[in-house]
């Protein structure tokens, strides 16, 4: 954790994976700064292969990005407008999958984690918060599955 980047009106987000990293981004180009808690190295789940931020497990696809037909596209357009660091990623690191939009899953991760890293108001925090966050912390998002839920249960083949 860069302490120079936290303060105690930071925003705590426990869980960097999609929705803990694009939350951590808005909250912190909105000028406030934030903590991001990621577990990864230290403490490793059968699905995740690296330590990267929005590492994805199960598919490299976003499913379609046809805004004009598809519920999905238009969210996707919808965040490209407000100024989504996923989106931004996963357009920079697409591969071909026809109407669907599908990423590079290392390229996207590395995109992601190397933007958080560079945000002057980000502090990522890779240590486990194992319980209820301190309530000194005040602000705080959690945007992690519980263990037994999902990725940690072994539901999702591993990355490759």
């Amino acid at each position: 954790m860069t302490s120079a980047k936290t303060t105690t009106d930071a925003v705590h987000v426990i869980g960097g994976g999609l929705a803990g990293s694009e939350a951590a981004w808005q909250i912190a180009n909105a000028g406030v700064p934030v903590v991001l808690h990621e577990m990864r190295p230290t403490r490793m789940t059968e699905a995740h292969q690296t330590e990267g931020l929005a590492e994805l497990v199960c598919s490299n696809s976003f499913r379609s990005d046809d805004a004009a037909n598809n519920a999905v596209g238009l969210l996707h357009a919808e965040m490209r407008r407000l100024g989504s660091l996923v989106m931004r990623a996963a357009d920079a690191n697409q591969v071909p999958a026809g109407g669907a939009l599908a990423v590079d899953r290392i390229g996207f991760s590395d995109a992601v984690t190397r933007a958080l890293h560079e945000h002057p108001l980000i502090a990522i925090d890779r240590t486990e918060i194992a319980g209820l966050p301190p309530a000194a912390w005040g602000n705080v998002i959690v945007a992690n599955r519980p263990p037994h839920l999902g990725a940690a249960r072994g539901r999702h083949p591993p990355a490759h």
